[in-house]
């Protein structure tokens, strides 16, 4: 995670109630953080080369570059209403919203985004802007969906793998900041056959099986305690679906964190199917982690 001093909490704002959610939950998050927020509007009216300023005919008031300096003032103010005190700044940046959300990633402490915006499809509970964002981003992105609560443990999905290591120090640290309980939870399923063309299912020891993957779990959070000393640590190891369970988790919880897969040999969104699931079905804010590199 990027923590250079002085480094902005930024939320995405496009005049839409999932965005001003967004807003409110991330003035939470600076506030906590001592940091500054920064309220960001990709304006992707100039790329498609249309008037911007006030109609001739029309009030002085109107046209897209107004309106949109109108969505920021509101996204501002929503902010200081929220959380008193918080510093706040606001930009119009041309282009597109992902695009202007990525391009801000590599100075940001985090990004912040609504679930959904305007003018997305009503079948897509998790909006296109959302999920590019936290597929591409260079630091941690929050995304608010579900209810936003002040008490409930930090639960942070494990799977012995870098990107779940990067997640679990994301968690330890938002659980710091918010006093609260990090809760690590390891699910697992049991393999189906012993191989291709052998449809019996694999003999294995419960016992042994379990033991394996508490050792996953235990060592993923080796040295937690050394840095994160005031934060107390609940471990959990499941049998069942990763995404099931941490949506499950996520009814109680005040925030779920999810490691990405991020980009490999094949272009598109890579978050990994548990990541993309978890913020479909989650009922809190979810905050997808990238591993460094």
């Amino acid at each position: 995670m990027n923590s250079a001093n002085g480094a902005a909490v930024v939320v995405g704002v496009d005049g839409s109630e999932p965005a001003l959610r967004a807003v409110r939950l991330a003035a939470g998050e600076a506030a906590r953080r001592h940091r500054p927020l920064r309220v960001v509007h990709g304006f992707i009216w100039p790329l498609l080369r249309v008037p911007l300023g006030a109609p001739a005919e029309g009030p002085p008031g109107g046209g897209l570059r107004h309106q949109a300096q109108e969505i920021v003032a509101a996204a501002v103010a929503e902010a200081e209403a929220a959380v008193p005190g918080v510093r706040v700044s606001g930009e119009i940046i041309d282009g597109e919203a992902a695009a202007a959300l990525l391009g801000e990633a590599s100075t940001a402490t985090m990004i912040v985004v609504g679930d959904r915006g305007l003018g997305g499809f009503a079948a897509l509970v998790v909006g296109s802007v959302a999920i590019q964002v936290a597929a591409y981003a260079d630091c941690p992105v929050l995304v608010a969906r579900g209810e936003q609560r002040a008490a409930g443990p930090v639960v942070v999905g494990v799977d012995g793998s870098a990107r779940s290591r990067a997640a679990v120090e994301f968690a330890a640290e938002e659980a710091a900041v918010r006093g609260a309980r990090l809760h690590a939870v390891h699910a697992y399923t049991h393999p189906a056959s012993t191989g291709p063309g052998d449809m019996q299912p694999l003999v294995y020891e419960e016992g042994q099986l379990r033991g394996e993957e508490d050792r996953i779990l235990a060592e993923s959070l080796t040295g937690l305690g050394e840095r994160w000393p005031e934060v107390p640590v609940t471990r959990e190891v499941v049998h069942g679906r990763p995404a099931g369970v941490l949506a499950e988790a996520s009814r109680t919880a005040q925030l779920v964190v999810v490691g990405a897969q991020g980009r490999s040999e094949l272009a598109g969104l890579l978050l990994g199917s548990v990541s993309q699931a978890v913020l479909h079905h989650a009922d809190c804010p979810v905050a997808v982690v990238r591993s460094p590199g």
